[in-house]
């Protein structure tokens, strides 16, 4: 790792808009986990119903559905950084209002709002990102905002559960609220021109729609993400439901021992994106994703048949570590499958797909974990996994995985000054 480490910073010290995007990002989303689960349990200490919960869970992400669907080409059409921005300033006054929620609806629709903010700002960031760095360091890049947000994911949490043990949830609405504020601000430091070289015109709303959906299927580096990572998301609805069964009754470790298993995924996910990028330089990006898939169902697998909850956190913790580097290989499959005049849409389209795959099997694994128990629904996931491993490997098969033809060949502002 001290190579990974070395790289990743020689990186934000030489590219200072990458650097200010990277913070935003790093702010932002601690305070967005750690306001999760402030969400979560306000809706439940106010409701004592997991159905409330189940409406909040929807709220934040249904939004990006519609958005990928309906209004994906705006983040090509309009500029990038002031839809970042937008956002950051939506999501700011959403939880500047969260602690005067009277209701359980006033919360959820809150959420929502935040949801759709967040549907937008999401896919500018990737979407962007390729314009800010040299393309030899674009999977450098990727490892690295990929990294911060599976470390806020992991460390988020944690601190909201110190904080709502003292305060209540209304602190960590107030902590996330100026996080997006410094966000913005940082964005604001990037110029415009950096995260889009190309605004796209429009040819009509409609047309635009059709030319995000068309792009997605011409393209066999898009199409392979679209295909792939819908199958490993029906697995991770498995993971993700019957962990706490898995946890709590299939391995008796209680709520520690549930804990233990989401903090390991946390860490698998952060070192597993952290050595994406050396994986990719030294094996290419087919056997990444792929191997990458294969170590999810082989970790996950295995944890399924574990004897101990501490055995199982160690299984789990490998099997994260593959997804947090095929997350990274999603992403540059994207971004070098689509021109940055499509790439927003790109994003949103596959976006909308995986979430609407995420949602179905989470609605599917709940009445399956009941019926089974947690180690067949790991199980299971495992077999989801390997089917999405071998898909992976056959579909990127021969796949060239270079900057768009029109981008390679984009001078830089000094390669411009130096022929005139």
């Amino acid at each position: 790792m001290p190579h990974v480490a070395h790289g990743s910073l020689a990186l934000l010290r030489r590219a200072p808009d990458f650097r200010r995007l990277f913070l935003a990002t790093l702010g932002s989303g601690a305070g967005t986990y750690l306001a999760a689960v402030a969400l979560t349990v306000d809706i439940f200490d106010r409701t004592g119903s997991n159905t409330w919960v189940s409406a909040l869970l929807i709220a934040e992400f249904l939004p990006i559905v519609v958005l990928g669907v309906a209004l994906g080409p705006l983040v090509d059409r309009l500029s990038r950084r002031g839809l970042m921005i937008g956002s950051d300033l939506v999501r700011f006054a959403v939880f500047c209002a969260l602690p005067f929620a009277a209701t359980p609806a006033a919360i959820v629709a809150l959420a929502g709002v935040a949801g759709i903010a967040t549907g937008f700002f999401r896919p500018a960031v990737y979407a962007g990102l390729p314009n800010l760095v040299a393309d030899e360091d674009l999977p450098r890049a990727n490892s690295v905002l990929q990294s911060v947000e599976n470390l806020a994911w992991m460390i988020g949490p944690l601190v909201a559960g110190v904080l709502l043990t003292v305060s209540g949830p209304d602190l960590p609405y107030w902590i996330n609220a100026v996080t997006f504020l410094v966000s913005a601000a940082l964005v604001y430091r990037i110029p415009s021109g950096k995260l889009q070289t190309v605004v796209s015109l429009s040819r009509g709303h409609w047309t635009d729609v059709r030319e995000g959906l068309s792009v997605v299927r011409r393209s066999r580096a898009l199409l392979t993400v679209l295909v792939v990572w819908n199958v490993v998301l029906l697995g991770n609805a498995a993971v993700n439901v019957a962990e706490v069964t898995l946890a709590k009754v299939s391995l008796d470790g209680g709520d520690f021992g549930f804990g233990l298993l989401v903090g390991a995924t946390g860490l698998g996910l952060t070192l597993g994106s952290l050595g994406a990028a050396r994986a990719v330089e030294r094996r290419g990006v087919r056997l990444t994703y792929s191997a990458g898939i294969g170590l999810m169902a082989a970790g996950f697998g295995a944890a399924a048949i574990s004897p101990t909850v501490w055995v199982a956190a160690a299984f789990a913790a490998a099997g994260a570590a593959g997804n947090g580097a095929a997350l990274v290989c999603n992403a540059l499959l994207i971004q070098r499958g689509a021109p940055d005049e499509l790439r927003g849409r790109a994003f949103t389209v596959i976006m909308s797909s995986n979430y609407v795959l995420l949602g179905l099997g989470m609605v599917a694994a709940g009445p399956l974990t009941n019926a089974v128990g947690g180690r067949w629904m790991w199980g299971g996931a495992a077999l989801f996994y390997l089917a999405a491993a071998l898909v992976a490997a056959t579909l990127a098969r021969g796949l060239a995985v270079a900057a768009p033809a029109h981008e390679a060949a984009r001078e830089t502002p000094e390669a411009a000054a130096a022929s005139n």
